[in-house]
């Protein structure tokens, strides 16, 4: 559904900037994960990743520990975002594309992204309303999908 308002260039460009600025050195194993998540839609884990550079580059060595350190780095900075699942951990996606919302199925872990105009508004004018200045927000509904509905 989001369309990415970024080049993968502006956002390799600042993700450099970003380990010159926390003192890491630039490797093409952390490249690897910035470019999954930027040309792949949808909500992946670290394992997630993991595994899709392994199958796809197979010669590259990568830790798991280099997925989940760069993925708190990424998302410090907002290039990615996540929708927390408590004990089974968290799913990334890329964070700079257009805004969603979030519907999490409770049984099976699918996500459905929506955008609804009314609810964007409604948050804005509740910030107004308190005299906050929102800055970002992030919306998850969760329940049961339609298919997980259709199997009961």
């Amino acid at each position: 559904m989001p369309q990415n308002i970024v080049s993968y260039a502006d956002v390799l460009n600042d993700f450099k900037k970003l380990l010159k600025v926390n003192k890491l050195k630039y490797t093409k194993q952390r490249e690897l994960i910035l470019e999954i998540i930027y040309n792949n839609d949808g909500h992946f884990t670290p394992e997630d990743i993991y595994n899709l550079i392994k199958k796809s580059y197979p010669e590259v060595k990568l830790g798991i520990a280099t997925v989940y350190r760069t993925l708190t780095l990424l998302e410090e900075s907002n290039i990615v975002s996540s929708i927390s699942f408590g004990a089974q951990g968290k799913k990334y996606e890329f964070g700079l594309g257009e805004h969603h919302d979030h519907l999490v199925c409770l049984k099976c872990g699918g996500i459905e992204e929506f955008f609804d105009e009314i609810i964007e508004q409604r948050q804005e004018d509740i910030a107004k309303e308190h005299n906050f200045r929102m800055s970002n927000h992030i919306m998850k509904i969760t329940g049961i999908c339609s298919v997980c509905q259709a199997k009961e």
